[in-house]
């Protein structure tokens, strides 16, 4: 395994790095978090979600990494947002995401509800926008036209989201409906946002459909994301997207626009051969890119 530790690097420039799905519950990935440095004091970290299901892991996670960090910033997954059973905090939908956006706020972890950061490092200045975008279950299987339809096909399949049972909408009366509401203040959010700098995109599901192509079971894209986020990337003049969910860490381009999937997944996935290190993507400067 290999992460960017501040003792064995030669390269001092501060850069903006970013991870997700570190899935604490598990020992092995425990230990990533525990392994994690910066290479210089400047060093900001974008953490996309899926850090756990208890809101004490995912305290952990986030004060362990904002105490080695200059900046964290944070958004939601799905796991966050689970009422899981073994969690002493049983708080339901919106008011458990607000729940761990103050605990962010008393770590100093900035979040999708917050005036977004601006990194001046090398790379920018650029406008680092944490955003939290469910999924309205637009991304279908081919051959149906509706929710009820592309569900049907999911069942059949045997590729269901634990989200059908653990993720509440509450208030709303559905996730599509929350996640149309999350598109509503999101779009205003970035609408609203101070003009001139191009953007570091962040969400932890997919913003395109494109990224779900390769996944082995495709009916489970119906929890991956939304269409009504398609164009973002272009009209929010997007430098970088950063992503995690799919558990499938690759680099690829849309309408000229880099895409990064940041996800270190569970332990059976990262520790197979060939799969990449579990360490921190580097975001900002482009590696490789002219000085």
């Amino acid at each position: 395994m290999t992460v960017p530790s501040a003792s064995d690097a030669s390269d001092r420039t501060p850069k903006l790095f970013a991870i997700s799905d570190l899935h604490v519950a598990y020992t092995e990935n425990r230990d990533i978090v525990e392994s994690l440095r910066p290479e210089s004091p400047d060093d900001w970290l974008i953490v996309a979600g899926d850090t756990a299901e208890k809101v004490a892991d995912v305290e952990w996670a986030l004060r362990t990494l904002a105490g080695r960090f200059a900046k964290v910033v944070w958004t939601p997954g799905n796991h966050e947002l689970w009422t899981h059973k073994q969690d002493p905090v049983q708080l339901r939908g919106d008011a458990r995401y607000q729940h761990l956006v103050a605990r962010c706020r008393e770590l100093g972890v900035s979040t999708p509800e917050d005036p977004y950061p601006v990194w001046r490092g090398p790379g920018g200045p650029v406008t680092v926008a944490p955003l939290f975008v469910l999924y309205d279950y637009t991304f279908r299987p081919a051959g149906t036209t509706t929710k009820e339809e592309a569900l049907a096909v999911a069942h059949e399949s045997g590729v269901v989201c634990t989200d059908e049972m653990v993720l509440h909408p509450d208030p709303y009366q559905s996730r599509e409906a929350w996640s149309a509401e999350r598109v509503r203040i999101t779009e205003k959010r970035l609408e609203d946002r101070p003009p001139g700098l191009p953007t570091i995109l962040v969400n932890h599901w997919p913003l395109t459909r494109h990224p779900t192509r390769v996944l082995t079971y495709p009916e489970f894209a119906l929890w991956c994301g939304t269409e009504a986020t398609a164009d973002w990337h272009v009209r929010y003049e997007a430098k970088t997207v950063v992503y995690g969910h799919l558990h499938i860490p690759r680099t690829t381009y849309e309408d000229g626009v880099r895409f990064e999937e940041v996800s270190v997944g569970y332990p059976r996935e990262w520790q197979r051969q060939r799969h990449p290190d579990p360490a921190l993507r580097q975001i900002l400067p482009v590696p490789g890119a002219a000085s």
